[in-house]
This record gives C-alpha cells, sequence and structure tokens, in this order.
C-alpha cells in the first residue's frame, strides 16, 4: 500500500504545477468556518491515528485524520485532557481541523487556546515539502515558531499531517451554579471574579441566567460555591457540551451568527439588534442578527475587538466572513502566504480575498 503522506505530497504538486486550487478536508465538520471552500478536493481523513501518547510527560502526538472523539477518549482514559476544550460540531471533527481553524471551547480563558497547547507539528506545504516545527517538549525555543503560525490559519499555509499537544490533567471535582442577572450584572460579576483566586473554567451569560463552571480539589470547589452562591446544575456536562457544540437552543436559529471578540470590560452592545449569548467572562460575545456587517463591525471596533460572521449570511452586505485587516497586516498575511505556498493553492481566498 502507497504512503498517503507520498500521494498527498504528489497531489499538491501537480495541483502547483498547475496553478489548480486544492480545498484541503478532513471530517468536514467545520466546512461552514471561514470563506466558501473551492477547487479540487484533498481529502486527508484517511491519515488517522494516535502515534505517541505519554501520559507521564503530558503530550500526545496524532495524524490530523484522527478523530477527536478517540483522542479524547484515550486521555480520558489516563485521566488527562485537551485542556482548551475543543468545538467538535459533529462526530466527524478531527484533530486536523481541530488545529487548522483554532478554535476554542469553554476552558479557553482559564488554560489557554488551541494554539498555546501545540508543541510541534508536520505538513506538507504548497511545493509539496515535508516538513517538521517544533517537538514534543513544553520548552522549544528554536527557530521560528512555525507550528502555531499554521494553528488557526485554515489550512491556507499547508496541510497539516501530524501535531503534538500538551495535555492536562482532568480535574477532581466539577460543579456549575447558575444564577439569575441581566447581562450588564452578569458583565460586572464576571469581570469582578477574574481578578480573585476562584477555580472558575468556565462562564456563559444566556437567558438571564449566568452560569459558572468550578473545578479543582473538592474544597476549592465547595469553597467557592459557598461564596459566590446560586444554583446547582446536575447536567452540567451536557450543558457546557451544547455550549460549545453550540446545540444549546440560542444557536438553533437560521439567523446569521456572529462572533464578538471583545475586552472584557467592554459594556454590553445593547444597541446592536438581535439576541447575545456571553462566555469567556464577557470577552466572547455570540450574536444572532440580521443587522449589516458595517454596524456589527463597528461596535465591535468600539470593544478594541473584531467580529466574524460565524454561520450563516455569507453574502451579507457582500462583506468578508473576517474583520478586515489593516493594510500593513494584509502585506504582512501575503508574504507568508508566499513563502509557504508560492502557487497560491492551498485553500485560497478560505481567510481573505486573494490569499
Amino acid at each position: 500500500m502507497s504512503d498517503p503522506v507520498n500521494q498527498f505530497a504528489e497531489t499538491i504538486r501537480n495541483a502547483a504545477d498547475a496553478k489548480r486550487p486544492l480545498h484541503i478536508r478532513g471530517g468536514g465538520s467545520k466546512d461552514f468556518y471561514g470563506n466558501a471552500p473551492s477547487g479540487e478536493l484533498l481529502d486527508v481523513s484517511a491519515y488517522s491515528g494516535i502515534i505517541d501518547y505519554e501520559p507521564t510527560e503530558l503530550v500526545i502526538t496524532a495524524r490530523a485524520g484522527t478523530p477527536l472523539t478517540e483522542i479524547e477518549a484515550a486521555m480520558r482514559d489516563k485521566g488527562q485532557m485537551l485542556g482548551f476544550e475543543p468545538p467538535h460540531f459533529a462526530e466527524s471533527a478531527t484533530l486536523g481541523g481541530c488545529i487548522a481553524t483554532g478554535l476554542s471551547g469553554p476552558r479557553r480563558p482559564y488554560t489557554g487556546s488551541a494554539r498555546d497547547f501545540v508543541l510541534g507539528m508536520r505538513i506538507l506545504d504548497g511545493r509539496g515539502a515535508d516538513l517538521k516545527f517544533g517537538g514534543q517538549v513544553m520548552k522549544n525555543v528554536a527557530g521560528y515558531d512555525v507550528s502555531r503560525l499554521l494553528t488557526g490559519s485554515l489550512g491556507t499555509l499547508g496541510v497539516i499531517l501530524e501535531v503534538s499537544l500538551k495535555a492536562l490533567p482532568l480535574p477532581p471535582v466539577e460543579m456549575t451554579i447558575c444564577r439569575l442577572h441581566t447581562k450588564e450584572e452578569a458583565l460586572a460579576l464576571m469581570n469582578e471574579w477574574a481578578g480573585q483566586p476562584l477555580p472558575i473554567t468556565g462562564t456563559c451569560h444566556v437567558e438571564k441566567r449566568l452560569y459558572v463552571r468550578l473545578a479543582g480539589a473538592a474544597p476549592a470547589v465547595k469553597a467557592a460555591a459557598g461564596k459566590l452562591g446560586g444554583e446547582v446544575i446536575d447536567n452540567a456536562a451536557e450543558f457546557w457540551r451544547d455550549i460549545r457544540d453550540q446545540r444549546d437552543v440560542f444557536f438553533s436559529s437560521d439567523t446569521p451568527l456572529w462572533r464578538l471578540s471583545l475586552k472584557s470590560t467592554t459594556p454590553h452592545l445593547a444597541d446592536l439588534p438581535g439576541m447575545q449569548l456571553h462566555e469567556w467572562g464577557g470577552a466572547l460575545r455570540w450574536l444572532k442578527s440580521d443587522a449589516d456587517a458595517k454596524t456589527i463591525r463597528a461596535a465591535a471596533r468600539s470593544g478594541d475587538g473584531h467580529a466574524t460572521l460565524f454561520r450563516g449570511g455569507s453574502s451579507n452586505s457582500g462583506s468578508s466572513v473576517f474583520h478586515p485587516l489593516p493594510e500593513v497586516m494584509m502585506q504582512l498575511q501575503r508574504k507568508v502566504k508566499r513563502a509557504m505556498d508560492p502557487a497560491g493553492i492551498l485553500n485560497p481566498g478560505r481567510m481573505y480575498p486573494g490569499l
């Protein structure tokens, strides 16, 4: 049987020679994210399996096509987890798609983002060259940190083959409490609690309810719950999965869904039409709205942030899915793209037109 990596590399080289775009795809669970994919399909889902897992070293290495469910099950058996709580959105979610999109779940502001957990990566660049960056150790400072550059690049810089990730121990105890608050009250409380030594690993405000997840040693969780007060939620694990994977009723709509990344201290954007769900201590605001992109992005800029059209309405006022970059940043993006993908064939336009 031929090596799939060699097959991928040959496909890339042929496409580069013919200037033929390639649509890089794993499980397809995040096809909706970013600008619409185009080009000949390069399916990498078959390149699957855990290569190495050293629980004592808190490091796991797996191929890009490996289902997230397989990785998380193996880690759970050893009392460990992916600390950035990656969204799945579907059972078909793979490690490659997880890292290519760079998305993180409710735990992100308290433990770090997907990029923070990437230790090393093996890729094929736009020439079909087999490249390795980083390694399998926590401290790796040799050369440029290309692995983290590739995280969140949506396959526009290279085809991810293998990824090494830092693991975290599962918390001994978790508890979620719920309190009734307005959005203004919830934002004030979340920012107040962020400055206190509380074992918070998730916050979410939706439909006048503020949910707070506590995790850690039993005495610390119990003490924090007593201090914060509120009703203890029985189905907490399911609730946070529904938020992470957007199965909560808030997300069940065809209305365009915007992802606003802001300073956590930004007041509630009450002038924006539509419904909002607040996460990450107020730093992540989900907005369901038919408002035009200019209005929404102006509001995001007022909070020193940016707005991404996450789902639906891709032709909304002809706007780009991602928040437009300043020209200086676009020039830098173009230089990086040319260096990694000279022929411009890897997921062209998936992030920004012309890239």
